[in-house]
């Protein structure tokens, strides 16, 4: 006698529409509340409490009094303004020159499978682990033209008054912040490098590309939107030095390095008019997003993510 064979359960709709991927999107959202909740909380709320304080006329401990816009009048209006935006994007500019070529060619060359390249790696990633602030401090003994390194050494080139002039001090500045942020964005262009695919290179050596070759007509194209990421980063960051200028060169000699975060500190914290300090982080704000969209704009209209050797 046969039994007949028991029939397969049926599952609930519900339940075939989960297994079949459709409808994830509901669990997918409830994960991101988490990460909205503390974006609001650290960053639009303060963001909307600075445009507020804007506006008023506070120093940080009495009463808060409106002061319409008497404090951009005067920030925008200030004869030192343009020459600390002038500063502020001189800075920007100078360290994105340096850092963009040098983290572009150290990315590549760590992008190898060698195993002494791992321990290079791990040597490269070191500036970032250190404080901005000891860096500074380390840096600005190793300059000192009296006890330093040029004098401890015997060098001519070395003792000079690398913070007490102007053209030096600022090129002090863009170094000391290349050096830091430079193992960063190598390990971005490491990482983006290692997305290419390796038939490229070898299709390219079967051709008889040599590595210059390659990496002009391979890496650097297929780079495009790795170079657009790392330069927003570098830019927008670059806004927001503040701790190591203000220990290094403190915006001296004179306003040499006064960018636009330590100008806010001085208004702030030491003159105590936290109105104009908060229409200077308004501009930092405006300013950042502004040269986010135009990086964004120049890597193209599309919004989908870029799939390296594609």
């Amino acid at each position: 006698m046969t039994v007949p064979s028991a029939a397969p359960p049926v599952l609930p709709a519900r339940a075939r529409k989960a297994l079949s991927g459709v409808g994830r999107s509901g669990p997918v959202a409830w994960m991101a509340i988490p990460a909205l909740a503390i974006f609001v909380v650290f960053g639009i709320v303060p963001l909307f409490g600075v445009l507020f304080l804007s506006f008023t006329r506070w120093d940080g401990l009495g009463a808060i009094d409106p002061a319409g816009f008497a404090n951009w009048r005067s920030v925008l209006s200030d004869p030192a303004l343009p020459h600390t935006v002038w500063v502020t994007f001189e800075i920007m500019i100078l360290s994105w020159a340096v850092q963009t070529p040098l983290s572009l060619l150290i990315g590549t060359f760590l992008a190898g499978r060698q195993r002494y390249r791992g321990f290079l790696a791990v040597l490269f990633f070191i500036p970032l682990l250190l404080s901005s602030a000891a860096i500074a401090i380390t840096y600005k003994a190793l300059l000192d033209p009296n006890f330093g390194l040029g004098a401890g050494l015997k060098v001519g080139l070395l003792t000079q008054d690398w913070l007490g002039r102007e053209n030096l001090a600022l090129g002090v500045v863009v170094f000391v912040v290349s050096w830091q942020f430079i193992p960063f964005h190598s390990l971005i262009y490491q990482g983006g490098v290692r997305q290419i695919p390796t038939s490229m290179y070898e299709a390219a050596s079967i051709d008889g590309a040599g590595r210059i070759r390659q990496f002009f007509s391979i890496t650097l194209p297929q780079l495009k939107y790795t170079i657009i990421t790392s330069s927003t980063l570098m830019v927008v960051g670059s806004l927001t030095f503040f701790d190591l200028i203000f220990v290094l060169t403190a915006g001296g000699p004179g306003d040499a390095t006064r960018v636009l975060a330590l100008d806010m500190y001085k208004r702030g914290f030491q003159a105590n008019l936290m109105g104009p300090a908060s229409v200077i982080a308004v501009l930092l704000v405006l300013i950042g997003l502004a040269l986010a969209l135009l990086l964004r704009r120049l890597g193209g209209s599309t919004t989908a993510s870029q799939q390296e050797g594609a």
